[in-house]
């Protein structure tokens, strides 16, 4: 997979934009690939954990897509997500099915869970929004979303669809997932800083603790399947 990335790198002041082509390193062990075909939506994802932020991403739906870029770019995983979807009735079944199969190739490349730090969590501020984030890799599925966004659109999309996403990522990736958006007014700050907050606590979260080893974090030596709703 390549992808044209941009860059803005700064030295002695000055400031030039650079553009690199990359091949996506995707990582033997923790990576994954998922196909999700319905009556409604047809959704590719492929994913390393293990990446560069290198990312391409077509939904159909572009504020969407520049949040999933920011999953991927601050993160550091590798996403590559295709989707086609009933965008012609509303934006729902894609934005959902969406959530679903990227939290799903998560939880594909992360496996057994062995050796992963588990938990991360991100306070992130976007000008006047501040925005908390804890995830915990549990295998337990459950969003808490306090999060109020001041205009129902953003664009042509739904604003309520958001949580939507985190709820069907969450359920799939088995991940407690708690959102909260301390202050903010800008509605684009307020979702953007919701999936930045995501990307840089999920990257904490699947790190590898090398003091782990082989072993599970869990005091039960395993983490239970989740109930994905795939």
């Amino acid at each position: 997979m390549f992808v044209l990335l941009e860059y803005l790198v700064y030295d002695t002041g000055s400031c030039y934009k650079q553009q690199l082509i990359g091949e996506s390193e995707f990582n033997d062990m923790r990576q994954a690939t998922v196909e999700r075909k319905t009556k409604e939506t047809e959704i590719k994802v492929d994913l390393a954990l293990e990446g560069h932020g290198i990312y391409d991403v077509s939904t159909g739906i572009g504020f969407l897509d520049h949040m999933l870029e920011q999953l991927s770019r601050h993160s550091l995983m590798d996403l590559s997500i295709v989707a086609r979807g009933d965008l012609h009735i509303d934006y729902h079944h894609t934005t959902e099915d969406t959530g679903l199969a990227v939290g799903q190739a998560v939880s594909e490349a992360l496996g057994d869970r062995s050796g992963i730090t588990r938990y991360g969590s991100a306070l992130i501020p976007m000008d006047e929004t501040l925005t908390r984030v804890a995830i915990d890799l549990s295998n337990r599925p459950y969003l808490v979303w306090k999060v109020d966004v001041p205009r129902p659109k953003l664009g042509d999309m739904d604003t309520e669809l958001f949580k939507e996403w985190f709820q069907a990522f969450a359920q799939t990736a088995g991940a407690t997932l708690h959102i909260q958006n301390l202050y903010g007014e800008n509605t684009h700050h307020i979702v953007e800083s919701c999936f930045k907050g995501l990307a840089r606590s999920l990257g904490s979260a699947v790190a590898i603790d090398p003091r782990q080893g082989n072993m599970v974090p869990s005091t039960k030596g395993k983490l239970a399947n989740p109930r994905n709703g795939m």
